[in-house]
């Protein structure tokens, strides 16, 4: 009987110490998620045949770029598809407010031509009732009729470098703000009185007749003569005795006022002797108060 070599027994294999927790063990051997392994695998056997990651910022630049410029040419498609009507429509402002401010002229000007045939009716019953020169003279200092002759024509205008505000530091005050170089009411105001207190006969101030009861006012950095609004230069005109009413206005307090004026604040003023002057009548002339003269005779006894 054939002899068998003898079996070697290998001693047996030690058993690891954490073979009872085989899922903590496989975890931390297994760290990985096996679909990021092999979501790795694949990104690295395709190698070069991917797209460099700059090529692929260069690519997501360029087609930002695109849409921005999409968005400009269709915002300016739009605009240019909608500037014939706003064109349009401005077209149409223009002409509406130049329709009604002809109109407003006409009816003005209907209104002068009225007030003129008004005027002169006045005056005509006024001389068949016994008018008198008197009565023309009523007509001249009240500013119902036009009137031309020599005067003075005095020109106040704002200093160069006039601006609108100011910080409230300056001393003349006029109208609640301080001054800046700018004519101001008060100034005006001091200016026709000075004029009709050296002689003048009738005033106006760029072309508004002035009467006893025009008033001078301010409304912001404007000047309201009779609530019509004015700008500089303000060309004053006195009819009046020529050289007399200029020299007695220059040596007056209100023209020395004016001078100072001048001198502290810049404000530039020009006064000439004219030998003719025309001053337009009044705009409406009211009469708040009226009653008939009556003349007191004394009656002898024989």
């Amino acid at each position: 009987m054939p002899q068998q070599p003898p079996v070697r027994s290998s001693p047996a294999r030690p058993q690891r110490p954490d073979a009872s927790m085989s899922l903590i063990t496989n975890v931390m051997d297994h760290s990985l998620d096996d679909g990021y392994a092999e979501a790795a695998a694949r990104k690295k056997s395709q190698g070069e045949g991917g797209l460099p990651r700059t090529l692929r910022a260069k690519l997501g630049l360029a087609a930002g770029l695109v849409l921005a410029a999409l968005v400009v040419t269709v915002g300016a498609a739009q605009t240019r598809a909608a500037a014939p009507v706003v064109a349009k429509e401005h077209q149409e402002l223009i002409g509406r407010i130049d329709s009604e401010t002809a109109a407003a002229d006409k009816l003005e000007g209907t209104v002068d031509e009225l007030r003129d045939e008004v005027g002169a009716r006045q005056r005509a019953a006024l001389k068949s009732s016994g008018g008198s020169a008197r009565a023309d003279l009523v007509d001249v200092l009240s500013g119902a009729t036009a009137v031309h002759g020599p005067g003075v024509k005095l020109v106040v205008n704002d200093a160069k470098e006039a601006s609108s505000g100011g910080d409230g530091t300056n001393p003349r005050e006029t109208s609640g703000f301080s001054d800046t170089g700018r004519v101001r009411d008060r100034d005006m105001q001091r200016v026709v009185n000075g004029l009709w207190e050296s002689g003048a006969e009738a005033v106006s101030v760029n072309g508004q007749r002035l009467t006893a009861l025009s008033a001078i006012r301010a409304a912001g950095d404007a000047i309201l003569v009779d609530n019509r609004p004015l700008v500089p230069p303000y060309t004053v005109l006195a009819v009046g005795d020529g050289s007399r009413l200029g020299d007695a206005f220059q040596n007056s307090a209100d023209g020395l006022y004016l001078h100072a004026l001048e001198q502290d604040f810049g404000i530039r003023a020009t006064i000439s002797t004219e030998g003719d002057l025309r001053l337009p009548a009044a705009p409406s002339v009211i009469v708040r108060i009226a009653q008939p003269s009556t003349e007191k005779t004394e009656k002898g006894t024989s």
